[in-house]
């Protein structure tokens, strides 16, 4: 017990440290230059590459979102048929719980809302010559946002691929690792985040609310509550 708390403590701590390096850098240092890099690679790319332009322009529409519930679905789903009855119904109110996570870590990222503005918007407001996705293609592609540290988007994918890790494993983590990052990409290649928005801001919420819920008996308590709730049976494979 004393080994958790302190890595949970050591997990708030990086956390901190990390929104810290981000919070108190100067135009010169790691966050900024590399935030500045990432979006005018992509910026350019934008105009030089027309079948770059329109990917990003699709990616960016808001009904591929349903992609990435889609692509978390699946891999929900590669486990939720590989299980009985009883593991089924812990599945789904382990679903439920990482609802109710995701609306913690939005509650607590409302405290680190800065009022931001998207990387396109930053830098038309300084005079330099950005192109807007939505514009190129005339497509509504989502390329700006007044306020968007930190990634809310991000920090969602960042909850299921954890709670994988938690409850089945490596591969799995891995697995959503991966949708995480290509579900996250479109958002930074149109401009319409910068990488320290998920990097950073995604990241530092996701230290401290993840960890306090999943290295605690919280995640554990609450699965078990609903289960109880809805006078389902615990799956002995679970059961301490």
């Amino acid at each position: 017990m004393i080994k958790k708390i302190l890595l949970i403590l050591g997990l708030n701590l990086l956390g901190v440290l990390l929104f810290y390096s981000w919070f108190h850098a100067d135009a010169n240092s790691f966050w900024p230059v590399v935030d500045k890099n990432v979006f005018f690679t992509f910026n350019h790319l934008l105009g030089e590459n027309e079948a770059f332009r329109y990917l990003v322009a699709f990616t960016n529409l808001r009904f591929f979102d349903v992609f990435g519930f889609l692509a978390m679905a699946l891999v929900f789903l590669f486990h939720f048929l590989k299980h009985d009855k009883d593991y089924r119904r812990f599945m789904i109110c382990m679903g439920i719980t990482m609802l109710l996570t995701a609306v913690i870590a939005k509650q607590v990222a409302m405290t680190l809302d800065f009022d931001r503005p998207s990387p396109t918007l930053h830098f038309s407001a300084l005079g330099e010559n950005v192109l807007y996705v939505s514009k190129l293609t005339e497509w509504p592609a989502k390329d700006w946002s007044k306020s968007c540290f930190p990634g809310d988007h991000g920090m969602c994918l960042i909850i299921f691929c954890v709670y994988m890790l938690r409850y089945f494993g490596l591969k799995s983590f891995l697995a959503g690792l991966l949708i995480t990052v290509l579900f996250s990409l479109p958002r930074v290649m149109s401009g319409a985040h910068w990488v320290s928005d998920i990097a950073v801001g995604a990241v530092t919420v996701n230290l401290v609310v993840l960890s306090w819920i999943l290295l605690t008996p919280v995640s554990d308590f609450i699965i078990a509550s609903l289960m109880k709730l809805l006078r389902w049976k615990m799956p002995s494979s679970v059961q301490k």
